[in-house]
């Protein structure tokens, strides 16, 4: 008799990119120091529009002279960490999470997409590693070199469709790069947070009226107008409102707003999140222009500073997916608060004009001003 089927694990949305990075591009076909040299100038070009990091293995044994498994060192205006133990590839993703694009040695280091350079001196070693070349976005000839190797042909079928620079032409090398990194888009989804108990103003703070209809309604209509999908946020499949909306019922329970954020991620971890709290009755569409113009997709979140508060407003915020692990960690050490993340990480801070957008209505008295 056979047994039925099951499943083992929960089926999970896994965050696209290779072992490093979202996007990562190793560069393989030539020398070690050739692809560093080249990496290096790559990433002076491009520091202004990206965050770019290096992954790359040393021909030495340098083992450090001392018994600690790990070491950290502040080198003044950079970091230096040491692991004596081996290093598990899936932790590559945590510590470049905060790079827009990594690129690897190939020689080394499989990567998601690759860049291959045509050097002589290596022709043997890349035909050796032709598996490696699993999604070639550009060739590059280094000096010498005028054409691809014969086996390139053979095992690449559409090589003719690859564009092919010189190594020389890092200008046009870096510009290729940028191609690379604006076809990578990152969808934009809305979430209003409408799941809370509403325990201060003692009733539903989502089906007040503001504008014509059920606020939540409100915000959702609102965001939709920017972004690719827009839901709703809530405690549990049973609501007991009417929406036109798609719902995402907490995953992690009982962390309030935080749990409605991871649960989002959750869903959909390839997306930036537009999040916004329930209870804003002033939010209108210039607010939410002015904090998607101002987005950086270089930083873990984009945000309005309020200055009655001091500090960031982490329930009118733009998350970008580089914040999901970030939140996940956080929530490990013990905290749940989305402003405290925000305190503590790499972020954009953005002016707000008008710092009535950021009032929230929690009670019954607020309710009253905010309606006389």
């Amino acid at each position: 008799m056979t047994s039925k089927s099951h499943k083992k694990h929960a089926l999970l949305t896994k965050p696209k990119g290779g072992s490093f990075s979202q996007q990562e591009l190793a560069l393989i076909g030539a020398p070690c120091n050739i692809i560093e040299n080249l990496c290096s100038q790559l990433a002076t070009q491009l520091k202004t529009e990206y965050a770019i990091g290096y992954a790359d293995a040393s021909h030495q044994n340098e083992t450090a002279p001392s018994a600690f498994r790990t070491s950290y060192t502040d080198l003044i205006g950079q970091h230096g960490v040491h692991f004596k133990h081996d290093y598990i590839t899936t932790h590559f993703r945590a510590l470049f999470n905060d790079c827009d694009l990594v690129l690897i040695n190939g020689n080394h280091f499989l990567a998601k997409s690759q860049i291959v350079i045509i050097n002589e001196q290596k022709k043997t070693s890349l035909e050796k590693k032709l598996d490696r070349l699993s999604d070639v976005k550009l060739f590059i000839l280094d000096d010498g070199v005028e054409d691809l190797f014969p086996f390139l042909k053979i095992h690449i079928k559409k090589y003719k469709e690859i564009p092919l620079l010189s190594i020389k032409d890092v200008d046009g090398i870096g510009k290729m790069i940028k191609k690379i990194m604006d076809s990578y888009s990152i969808p934009l989804k809305g979430l209003v947070l409408a799941g809370g108990n509403s325990t201060r103003m003692g009733h539903d703070k989502g089906a007040i009226n503001y504008q014509g209809k059920a606020h939540r309604e409100y915000l959702a209509d609102l965001l939709n107008d920017f972004c690719k999908h827009t839901y709703l946020s809530i405690q549990n499949k049973s609501i007991d409102f009417q929406t036109q909306y798609s719902t995402i019922p907490d995953a992690f329970l009982n962390l309030g707003p935080y749990g409605g954020i991871l649960s989002a991620f959750k869903k959909d971890p390839n997306s930036a999140w537009l999040v916004v709290a329930t209870d804003l009755p002033f939010l209108d569409a210039n607010t939410i222009t002015l904090l998607i113009k101002g987005r950086d997709r270089s930083k873990m979140a984009t945000c309005f500073h309020n200055p009655e508060t001091a500090f960031p407003e982490p329930l009118l915020t733009l998350w970008e997916p580089r914040a999901y692990p970030i939140l996940l960690q956080f929530l490990a050490y013990g905290y749940s608060c989305p402003r405290k993340v925000l305190i503590n990480s790499d972020i954009k801070e953005l002016p707000i004009h008008n710092v009535d957008t950021l009032r929230n209505v929690n009670t019954p008295e607020e309710l009253k001003v905010v309606k006389s």
